[in-house]
């Protein structure tokens, strides 16, 4: 199963209030945070919105 890793990159001061929701629905709180997430539709959809300020790695799982 792949992974993703998401990583808050600018500051979400003066953005849309949705976008900022949708980040602390991820739990990206403060600039350089991380957190992984099963690469799914939900979770890319709400990353696409918000790509303007976080950054996207691919994980590829090779144990288990």
């Amino acid at each position: 199963m792949k992974k993703i890793k998401v990583t808050l990159k600018k500051s979400p001061i003066n953005k849309i209030k949705k976008h900022k929701l949708t980040l602390k629905a991820l739990g990206l709180i403060r600039i350089g945070r991380s957190r992984t997430y099963p690469d799914n539709d939900a979770i890319r959809g709400m990353i696409n919105q918000i790509a303007y300020l976080v950054e996207v790695e691919e994980i590829k799982n090779e144990n288990k």
